[in-house]
């Protein structure tokens, strides 16, 4: 049964009442506008006046102490990856988690430093480093060319690396706001989970090798740019007579002792309701023993040196380091803003509760634009720690000013007390907790039997990502996954259609056994759209699948007609005529019989269900296919237009010359166009038999007749 559906007629506005009618809404609504967007802009204001003390409290207590003494040993050490003091990776966690409490719509996300973007900020700071003339070897701490600051005093080569960093934090943080204002967040689609999950574990490797020369106490100049990670691998093989004994001692006893309760932790985490702290143990006992014996005296071992206590008064980051460093945050702000919208979503996901993915955009990038003036940089939503955060039992945003309270104790009190602390320990935990994402190549023969495309894509992002650089790297990733997509686009799978017996069902004949094929109907299915970038490969395939190039079809059906007119026009008389025209017709049917193919196919069906949309380049195609295949007498219909495709046919003219039969060639399913070619076929085929019964001719009878005139 055909089906004609009539579509609803939209009532044209003009601009001038559309921005009047707006305009009107908004003055009416005001002070209710007002309010809710102060309310999307801090959600605390929705969730925290419902806050249930005795359900929530205990939880969120529990969860913001853990976190707070995990992050921190991880602050100091992530400063180190990022090229500042470890002051700043406390300011920074301190700082960005207070301020997601009143803006973040997510309830298990702990944001604060994180290894990946560490990497990225301390790509940067030492470009800027090395461009205003400081040496990055760490032997040295004073300018070559003293550069002044603001107050005319020399800024060393630390005070100049948190300058850099804090400017890069700030355009950062106005990337991300604005990216949310917009509502710009659909750019992390682009970031696949196979591209993002091989451009952390790429990064991974690049950090490991960063974190290397501390663990053997070698000094070393940072390697940046494409070959950074080889360039630095070959340093370290060719300083590896300097290895300070008591640096790599130290390191193997941390692995030692952190690595087995790390997974410890791991393997009994649905047990244990608290999991060991164990880099913090190992912070204090290396110390303690480094104070001691007097590491740094006795065997010249790296240490952190003089952590200051307090906070720093609040300055505006450096605008003229502005230009040269906004290219290099692009790829920190999405980065920053894809890891923290998809940690909401999962566990949003998980725990039964929305999140707004533009409203964390804003929220982080927040983070980093207030943090940028109070000696801080870029942060974002951490996988461990929020995996951490949710295990231990948080239920709202409120564990994050818990652990800003653990911060702040530090802060105040106890960070002058790591000043012994090797640096070679922070690099072993640096080192350990990249073990997640080390991991991943265990999982890519997984990955490979599910899909190959996607192995490919992860595989080109970590080699990209480690190999080259990191911006450099997701630029390369970003690209070829779009390639990939295109691809897929450009050469889908094609095929025939059978009917599944007893059923109103049409599957892939090529994939299912048992299936029955429609007497000469041929039901072509392409599944993607069809626009400029395929159509080579959609009329080859088709073409290929029903065994019929209409073209050539048409040029031998037209030689064979000449032929049969010529033969017809040698006649020299009427009885000679008559007789020659019967021979005629048989010999012209034995050679067309040759030279002209048998068509077993009165119809085509081309099922459009998986066409999302159609370009004119591709409509050009569908109306040269129906022209072609209608000269050659089969007839072509389409199926499963969706509404968009149907617009799109009827404003492009494809069935313009057909009148009123414009909807007789497209059909809601592929049963229903099967059942009108098998109607009108039959339909034809009694017209022809009755054209035959009314002009049948007897040769034989032709003959004797003219013998009588």
């Amino acid at each position: 049964m055909h089906v004609k559906l009539e579509e609803h007629v939209q009532l044209e506005q003009s601009t001038k009442e559309m921005i009047m009618e707006k305009t009107r809404e908004y003055c009416t609504s005001g002070p209710k506008l007002l309010v809710k967007i102060l309310f999307s802009i801090f959600p605390v204001l929705q969730w925290f006046p419902r806050y249930k003390i005795k359900k929530y409290l205990p939880g969120d207590i529990t969860s913001g102490l853990i976190v707070g003494i995990v992050t921190i040993p991880q602050s100091i050490a992530y400063s180190l990856l990022a090229n500042q003091d470890p002051i700043y990776g406390l300011y920074t966690n301190f700082f960005c988690c207070i301020i997601y409490f009143f803006m973040a719509t997510s309830r298990h996300n702990c944001v604060g430093t994180f290894g990946v973007l560490c990497l990225m900020i301390g790509e940067s700071v030492s470009k800027q480093l090395k461009a205003a003339g400081y040496d990055t070897d760490g032997t040295t701490t004073t300018a070559i060319n003293s550069t002044l600051i603001a107050n005319v005093t020399v800024c060393d080569k630390s005070c100049y690396a948190i300058t850099v960093a804090t400017s890069l934090t700030f355009i950062v943080g106005v990337y991300q706001i604005l990216l949310g204002v917009f509502q710009l967040g659909f750019i992390s689609m682009y970031l696949s989970e196979p591209l993002l999950s091989g451009f952390v574990t790429g990064s991974s490797l690049t950090i490991l090798t960063s974190q290397m020369k501390y663990l053997l106490g070698l000094k070393l100049p940072r390697r940046d740019g494409a070959g950074a990670l080889v360039l630095t691998w070959i340093d370290i093989f060719q300083n590896l007579k300097s290895t300070n004994i008591c640096d790599l001692v130290t390191s193997i006893a941390a692995i030692a002792m952190i690595v087995p309760v790390k997974e410890i932790n791991d393997r009994f985490k649905s047990k244990m309701k608290v999991p060991f702290p164990v880099e913090l143990v190992v912070i204090i006992v290396a110390t303690l023993v480094s104070h001691y014996f007097s590491f740094n005296k006795t065997y010249k071992s790296s240490i952190c040196g003089t952590i200051p206590t307090g906070f720093k008064v609040p300055k505006a980051p450096d605008w003229s380091l502005i230009p040269n460093i906004a290219a290099d945050a692009v790829p920190i702000a999405i980065i920053g803003f894809a890891m923290t919208v998809s940690l909401a979503e999962i566990f949003a996901k998980k725990h039964g509760y929305t999140v707004s993915s533009n409203q964390e955009m804003i929220a982080i990038g927040t983070c980093n634009f207030i943090t940028s003036f109070f000696s801080g940089f870029v942060s974002c939503a951490a996988l461990a720690k929020s995996l951490l955060r949710e295990s231990t039992g948080a239920n709202t945003q409120l564990n994050g000013i818990i652990s800003s309270c653990v911060l702040l104790l530090v802060l105040l009190a106890i960070a002058p007390l790591f000043y012994s602390l090797q640096n070679c320990v922070l690099g072993v935990i640096t080192i350990t907790s990249l073990r997640g994402a080390l991991r991943k190549f265990a999982d890519t023969p997984k990955m490979w039997r599910v899909s190959k495309i996607d192995t490919v894509v992860w595989w080109v992002s970590m080699l990209a990502s480690s190999l080259i650089s990191t911006e450099i790297g997701l630029l390369v990733a970003v690209c070829f996954s779009i390639l990939c997509v295109i691809f897929r686009t450009q050469r889908p799978r094609a095929t025939l259609l059978a009917k599944v017996t007893g059923t109103e069902i049409y599957e892939d004949q090529f994939t299912y056994k048992e299936l029955s094929n429609i007497p000469n109907v041929k039901i072509y299915r392409f599944d993607a759209s069809l626009y400029y970038a395929n159509k080579d490969y959609f009329k080859t395939t088709l073409y290929s699948k029903t065994g019929i190039n209409p073209s050539l079809v048409s040029a031998l059906q037209k030689k064979a007609k000449k032929e049969e007119e010529a033969a017809a026009g040698e006649t020299k008389n009427r009885f000679v005529a008559r007789f020659n025209i019967i021979k005629t017709k048989a010999k012209v049917h034995a050679s067309t019989s040759v030279s002209a193919p048998q068509l077993d196919i009165h119809s085509l069906i081309i099922d459009c269900g998986a066409m999302q949309f159609i370009d004119t380049v591709g409509l050009s195609v569908l109306k040269e296919i129906k022209t072609d295949y209608e000269e050659i007498g089969v007839r072509v219909f389409l199926a499963n237009c969706n509404p968009s495709v149907r617009n799109m046919l009827n404003n492009g003219g494809y069935m313009s010359n057909l009148g009123s039969g414009v909807d007789l060639h497209i059909f809601h399913s592929v049963h229903d166009a099967v059942n009108f070619a098998e109607r009108k076929y039959r339909e034809k085929q009694r017209e022809l038999q009755m054209n035959d019964a009314a002009f049948s001719f007897d040769p034989n009878q032709a003959i004797s007749d003219d013998l009588k005139d």
